[in-house]
């Protein structure tokens, strides 16, 4: 890796441990583990990374530009990491997500062959909704978690993970080859000629609103929609990564850019980068692909048991399921909770100790919230160790700390829903 790359790493990760967020930096791997990961994998410099419609956006706004999955993305913008958090908790912020991948799935058997892959019960999905699910492996792990909306009975909206794209594309492609092969009628439509976008906060609907000329307080939790912004033909979903209320807008790659600009011109909107995304995805205790769910983890190990559709708890017919349902039906052994932690930021890997010192899990992402003005932390451990209230310790740097067993989330939430 040449300078260039290597010393902007080293300064999104000082400007990380500045704001009290968890970061560390191995020579070996190059690569700087933050609550997310930001890969500085041997890019000559800036130019072998992608970029989104909003990079020059971005660096014209101040953004601090990191590799990250591959992309240039902002970590932050002139204010604080800590300052940005907040901001997005009290009004409205506008993060750039372009670097995830979009992708809707057509014909009649779309969600039969969907379902195949993924836990969740689709086709019991109201036209218009969606929810959080899962691709499973052979062994029941997490090949990536994806937010599944049902536009109707003939087309899925899907988005994946930006570090999980090739990998996602190419499980769904070798199982789409073989379903076509056997007569099923379904097709696949990347949709890298749209960005995405999310306005998130308890302002986003207010401001959102002024540029369309829908009613958005019909518009609930999950609920999707194709709609004019400006003028331009969007996919809206009502959710979001920070735990408050939002959206998530795909627009063409051409209007991108104008749209952010019309949102960010309402001074109740920041824009924001991964930094305070992080930090407000942790404190609404949502998942990171990559540190707290992978291809080894299972979904009832993980805590999401109740993305496992009630109706499909019986046959499990998608990939993974014998082992799934065995563990549906004698438990597991380690589970997912979250921690507050005294002494230094829990870091990912960080060993769990009982007080004795008997390890008993690891942590998976840990930072300073700005909300709550304390460490938190997520991690496994030991099924016996996993109630509330319990009290460990982390080991960070050979420093053993209190650690007490807490539940998620850390702040509460605030999504739209009917009242």
């Amino acid at each position: 890796m040449r300078r260039s790359a290597r010393t902007l790493v080293a300064r999104a990760a000082r400007a990380l441990e500045l704001q009290g967020v968890n970061t560390t930096t191995t020579s070996s791997s190059a690569q700087v583990a933050a609550p997310f990961a930001i890969s500085a994998r041997s890019f000559a410099n800036d130019a072998d990374l992608l970029k989104t419609p909003l990079y020059d956006f971005h660096v014209e706004n101040g953004g601090k530009m990191v590799p990250f999955a591959g992309w240039s993305m902002p970590i932050q913008y002139k204010d604080s990491i800590m300052e940005a958090t907040n901001h997005c908790r009290t009004h409205a912020s506008l993060f750039d997500v372009s670097h995830m991948c979009g992708l809707t799935l057509k014909g009649k058997d779309a969600i039969k062959f969907l379902e195949g892959l993924v836990v969740g019960d689709i086709n019991a999905l109201a036209d218009g909704t969606g929810t959080l699910s899962v691709f499973t492996n052979e062994k029941g792990g997490i090949i990536d978690d994806t937010v599944v909306t049902k536009v109707n009975g003939n087309e899925v909206y899907l988005v994946v993970n930006a570090g999980c794209r090739e990998k996602d594309l190419a499980h769904l492609n070798k199982h789409l080859q073989a379903f076509t092969a056997k007569g099923g009628d379904v097709t696949m439509d990347v949709h890298d000629d749209r960005s995405l976008l999310a306005l998130q906060g308890p302002e986003a609907a207010e401001v959102l609103q002024q540029h369309v000329k829908e009613d958005l307080s019909k518009l609930y939790f999950g609920m999707f929609t194709k709609i004019d912004i400006a003028g331009s033909p969007c996919f809206v979903t009502r959710t979001g990564y920070t735990g408050e209320d939002g959206f998530e807008l795909s627009i063409p790659n051409a209007d991108a850019v104008a749209l952010a600009k019309a949102l960010t011109s309402d001074s109740r909107v920041r824009l924001a980068g991964l930094g305070p995304r992080d930090s407000l995805r942790l404190e609404a205790g949502l998942c990171l692909y990559g540190n707290d769910l992978n291809e080894d983890i299972t979904p009832v190990e993980a805590g999401l048991t109740w993305t496992i559709a009630k109706s499909r708890r019986d046959a499990c017919d998608f990939l993974g399921g014998d082992v799934i349902k065995k563990q549906l039906a004698d438990g597991v052994k380690q589970r997912r909770v979250g921690f507050v932690c005294k002494g230094a930021p829990a870091r990912q890997h960080s060993d769990v100790i009982t007080p004795e010192g008997q390890k008993v899990g690891e942590i998976t992402s840990g930072a300073f919230s700005p909300c709550l003005k304390k460490n938190i932390a997520m991690g496994y451990v030991d099924k016996p160790f996993a109630k509330a209230g319990t009290e460990l310790k982390v080991v960070v740097r050979g420093k053993a700390s209190d650690a007490v067993v807490t539940k998620m989330p850390f702040v509460p939430v605030h999504y739209h829903k009917p009242s």
